[in-house]
């Protein structure tokens, strides 16, 4: 999956401990919910100030459900 591999390359290039990156995937309600889970010391890294990275995840995967015809949620957890 696209998506999921988006968000996963994203999120261990920005964090300090790239091992403890974990994207878990599943449906609800015709929507793909992508779960992010990373260290407590990287949570900052992947929000980034006023949520401007989280932001930036979340329109990257507007644009490849766009292109594939599918709707993603991203929830950081």
């Amino acid at each position: 999956m696209a998506a999921q591999q988006l968000v996963e390359f994203v999120a261990k290039s920005l964090v300090d401990h790239p091992d403890q990156v974990e994207v878990v995937v599943s449906q609800e309600a015709g929507t793909t919910v992508i779960e992010l889970r990373v260290a407590e010391d990287d949570m900052g890294k992947v929000i980034g100030r006023n949520g401007s990275v989280a932001k930036a995840l979340r329109t990257l995967l507007k644009v490849v459900g766009a292109r594939d015809g599918e709707q993603f949620q991203l929830e950081i957890v």
